[in-house]
């Protein structure tokens, strides 16, 4: 099935481009030329996946994903932007955005990540290896279908990179993960440039099942390696 693909930019010159190529490659593709009508056709519509532009009139991108998570939608969430610093990163990651993109980008490079969050997101969950594995370690028990995690008896919702991260972990349990190990298997490629991207979704993890995220117990920082995730709370 072909899969579905909208295009929310403010910028004609750009959507034009996106959707071209884009379709080019087989997807069937949708568009929005702000943010108000991107958050209405996201909300209204069936998507595969959504390539957000930060910048727009009416509504920005960073509150059009927002909402868009608030709905409790977990399509897979593309930003592409001019803001590149780390806090407009993090400012995007923390409104549930899955992928960052900073303009002007390689058309090669967007139709990877495409490929990667639709690989990633394709997996249905009764199919899924996910069935067949444990999904609880120690303290935290996972729930695929709603993408939230219950850490002794603390409900929490995860982004769908963040429950990646934190289910990759959970099969790895009391050993060390490395930084391109958790690129490769979350990400399905190992990139020095996605490294500091890898950091804040940890960040935004480790705030959401750690009680003090400074002073973590469960998901814990390996020096030059990577990280480790301890089944049972240690002081």
């Amino acid at each position: 099935m072909t899969k579905r693909i909208l295009i929310v930019d403010d910028d004609d010159e750009i959507r034009e481009l996106l959707e071209f190529d884009i379709a080019s490659s087989g997807y069937f593709v949708d568009t929005a030329k702000d943010g108000m009508e991107g958050l209405n056709k996201a909300l209204n519509n069936t998507y595969d996946l959504i390539l957000l532009d930060v910048m727009m009139p009416k509504m920005n991108g960073f509150e059009v994903c927002k909402n868009i998570r608030q709905a409790k939608l977990s399509i897979p969430i593309l930003l592409l932007t001019a803001k590149g610093t780390i806090d407009d990163k993090t400012t995007g990651f923390d409104c549930g955005a899955d992928d960052y993109l900073v303009k002007p980008f390689d058309i090669q490079e967007v139709l990877l990540r495409i490929r990667v969050l639709l690989r990633r997101n394709n997996i249905e969950i009764e199919n899924s290896p996910l069935s067949n594995e444990v999904l609880n370690c120690g303290d935290i028990e996972i729930f695929p279908e709603s993408l939230e995690a219950v850490i002794v008896n603390r409900k929490v919702k995860l982004t769908p990179t963040e429950f990646e991260i934190l289910y990759c972990l959970m099969q790895h349990f009391n050993n060390s993960v490395t930084l391109a190990t958790l690129l490769d298997e979350v990400w399905g490629y190992d990139s020095n440039e996605d490294v500091r991207m890898l950091r804040v979704h940890v960040g935004g993890l480790r705030n959401k099942i750690e009680e003090n995220a400074k002073s973590p117990k469960y998901l814990h920082t390996v020096t030059n390696v990577g990280y480790k995730l301890t089944p049972f709370a240690q002081e």
